[in-house]
């Protein structure tokens, strides 16, 4: 009945049938952006047969609840507007624009955040939301207001996890998640562009140095060829063996794959990460060695049916929290049996993040192309791939830094 339409946004009053109460079917406003649709609740219910006669109808009963609609339509209309008029839309400052009440601090936008990927079903992005959460909320309590978040209070947040022997890796993946939530904050009009604390003269988010955890060749080599008799390492061994072989696939992605996802001797995948948050979606690609072909023959699921999964874990699980938890207990339980592995044949500790790593490390040290890397990787820029590779190579520069040295005497 209400319509508003523009730059691939568009907002429209509707009856939302899915769910029928005792007070008839709820009137929502739907906003649809990038094929994702968001409800808001109007707090009317009507009857199908009320619903369509609403835009014609003379009963004051109705054009009372036509003009309530109307209101809640163009509350979101306007701030969807406004929104477009500053740095862009984003359903998290919509929902931080229309939840003045929490979103006026920082753990309530934390909390917008949260419930908004939980209903995108990305139940890892929350999680990690989560823990930041607690961690900034354990440091300066659960009313943390908006303006006090700046460069002396991102300083002193940085010196607490560090007095907590938390690394510059970890300072940094939670300040990342605090610069998004200040980022749609900015775009909401919540804080003022001057009141923005990151950036260059202001707060700089640390970088760690990277762990060493790509494997050579060799120690790949190590790998495949070890057996200790226990069947279960060799199970674990030979996921994690898949996940190297198959461009580094992450284990979400991995417990994903069906037997559909095999195109003509190629296994051919989205990623999750960032199906959601890219426009253009990047399929990848990985040959069906004989390596990776042995592995699905046998841990597979014996009937290759297009609908079954490759690795029977997830085949009764259809929830989102399900799924979520299933690949959790998987990724730990194979990190257990790798970090042994890893500690019997002397490399030290390998965990799932390794086989991504060294994926990308071994063909590079090979001599492959860095652009087919990076689209290997799934990467949207190749400097993204030339940061994830630059911190993996300090022991190439330092066998190349005795070279310059090496006199032959």
């Amino acid at each position: 009945m209400f319509n508003y339409s523009n730059n691939g946004i568009t907002v429209a009053s509707i009856i939302d049938e899915r769910r029928e109460t005792t007070e008839g079917f709820p009137i929502k406003i739907r906003v649809t952006y990038n094929r994702v649709r968001k409800y808001y609740s109007t707090g009317k219910f009507l009857s199908k047969e009320d619903w369509e006669k609403l835009p014609d109808t003379k009963s004051k009963t109705l054009i009372s609840i036509r003009e309530d609609i109307q209101n809640s339509f163009s509350k979101i209309r306007d701030v969807v507007k406004d929104l477009e008029l500053r740095e862009g839309f984003s359903f998290d400052a919509l929902n931080m624009k229309l939840s003045k009440g929490t979103s006026h601090t920082l753990n309530g936008a934390f909390k917008n955040k949260i419930q908004t990927l939980l209903d995108n079903g990305q139940i890892g992005s929350a999680q990690y939301y989560r823990i930041v959460l607690r961690s900034i909320e354990r440091f300066a309590g659960e009313n943390i207001q908006f303006s006090s978040v700046n460069v002396v209070w991102l300083n002193k947040y940085e010196k607490y996890l560090l007095d907590l022997k938390r690394t510059y890796t970890t300072v940094g993946i939670y300040c990342r998640a605090i610069r998004c939530i200040m980022n749609e904050g900015l775009k909401a009009g919540i804080i003022k562009e001057n009141q923005y604390p990151f950036g260059n003269g202001k707060y700089e988010i640390p970088n760690g140095e990277g762990r060493k955890i790509a494997l050579t060749i060799q120690q790949i080599k190590q790998i495949v060829n070890y057996s200790d008799g226990n069947p279960y390492n060799e199970r674990y061994r030979d996921l994690w063996l898949f996940s190297y072989l198959c461009n580094g696939i992450n284990f979400a992605d991995m417990l994903r794959l069906k037997y559909s996802n095999i195109v003509n001797g190629e296994i051919c995948f989205y990623r999750q990460k960032t199906i959601r948050t890219t426009k253009t979606k990047k399929e990848l690609r990985a040959i069906i060695t004989p390596e990776l072909q042995s592995i699905i023959d046998k841990w597979g699921n014996p009937e290759k049916k297009p609908d079954n999964y490759i690795f029977p874990y997830l085949n009764d699980k259809k929830d989102n929290n399900e799924i979520f938890t299933v690949v959790g207990d998987v990724v730990r339980r194979c990190n257990k049996r790798m970090k042994t592995i890893g500690k019997n044949l002397g490399i030290g500790e390998i965990s799932t993040y390794t086989a991504r790593h060294s994926f990308a490390t071994v063909l590079k040290r090979s001599g492959a192309n860095i652009a087919y890397i990076s689209e290997s990787l799934g990467h949207n820029d190749l400097k993204t791939t030339e940061n994830y590779l630059a911190s993996f190579e300090r022991e190439e520069r330092e066998k190349n830094a005795k070279l310059l040295t090496n006199f032959g005497d």
